[in-house]
């Protein structure tokens, strides 16, 4: 009856804890709208007059390429993809982010007990709801992995949301990590590594190579080897295609939701972008939730090899499918 009854409360305050968060995310951004109003920092300088609706808008927007902070006066160089030593604003950031998600969550689960407090009772709900998650979608097998699913959801979850509480995105040394290719890519290129190291690990050099050179299938006929081998040049083409799809897509949503909600926010004076910034919460979850889920799958597709005995990598590559669908 207890566990009936606490479930139910459950059920009850998430929607209002969404609710009061929504709400405090919306007070926040009038406050920086009354306080600090967008500007174009080319009119600020004098260079050109400040018009309406231009000035506000060139106010609120942020070019794909992100602000330098570290060291002072240096110039990123051209191109949305940069190698280059520097701290930029997205990195700053995400370096933020990551320090404040750790020591809360340390202080949360520290000292655990038995009958545990609200804190130890919010991580430990937040844990079991992602682990049923990630289990119900690849069976027994996803359970080494939930941690990575989990760390990537809720990192980039912060990361995406970041960008909708100022002063981020309202001074240049500060802005959302996700909404920068450089770090979008990055975090393509963590998964595919483990992907590709998963895959090695449990199959070992000449099995997971297999799956892509199948030469043992020229055995059962040229024209079964054959086809055999231009399915695996192809699975191996969609192998390095993996990282991409990964940092484009999450790059591509966090970004333009950006810019639209710049554009709203420039042309309806902060009013109408109030709803925008609710569905941008939505979003931006949906979109950790793609990056996180995709990456789960593609390790258990690595993981498994090609026979009718592995109905797992079957079942993940239904689930790879269904996700890049809806994302879509």
């Amino acid at each position: 009856m207890s566990g009936e009854t606490g479930a139910k409360g459950r059920r009850i305050s998430n929607p209002v804890f969404i609710g009061l968060l929504l709400v405090f995310v919306i007070v926040i951004d009038v406050f920086a709208f009354l306080l600090v109003p967008p500007f174009d920092p080319a009119a600020e300088a004098g260079a050109v007059e400040c018009q309406f609706p231009v000035c506000y808008i060139n106010g609120n927007l942020e070019f794909p390429v992100p602000e330098p902070v570290l060291p002072p006066g240096h110039v990123n160089p051209p191109g949305l993809i940069v190698f280059d030593v520097s701290l930029s604003s997205t990195l700053i950031t995400m370096f933020v982010i990551t320090i404040v998600v750790l020591v809360v969550t340390w202080a949360l689960s520290r000292g655990r007990a038995m009958v545990p407090g609200r804190g130890q009772n919010a991580i430990e709900y937040v844990w079991e709801l992602l682990e049923s998650f990630g289990t119900s979608l690849g069976g027994p097998a996803t359970k080494p992995y939930v941690p990575l699913f989990a760390g990537f959801f809720l990192f980039i979850l912060f990361c995406n949301w970041s960008g909708l509480v100022p002063p981020i995105g309202k001074v240049s040394e500060l802005r959302a990590p996700t909404s920068d290719l450089n770090v979008t890519i990055g975090l393509a290129l963590v998964a595919f590594v483990f992907i590709e190291y998963q895959g090695f690990r449990k199959l070992g050099v000449g099995g997971y190579l297999g799956k892509f050179f199948p030469f043992g299938e020229f055995r059962n006929g040229i024209g079964a080897g054959a086809i055999a081998l231009f399915v695996g040049l192809t699975e191996l083409l969609l192998e390095f295609v993996k990282p991409v799809t990964l940092s484009m897509r999450l790059f591509g949503n966090i970004y333009g939701g950006e810019v639209a909600l710049g554009v709203l926010t420039a042309l309806t004076l902060a009013i109408i972008p109030m709803a925008m910034i609710g569905l941008e919460v939505l979003l931006n979850a949906v979109q950790a939730l793609i990056f996180a889920t995709l990456t789960l799958m593609f390790t258990l597709t690595a993981i498994e090899g090609h026979g009718p005995e592995h109905a797992a990598a079957e079942s993940a590559e239904g689930t790879i499918h269904a996700v890049e669908a809806a994302a879509h």
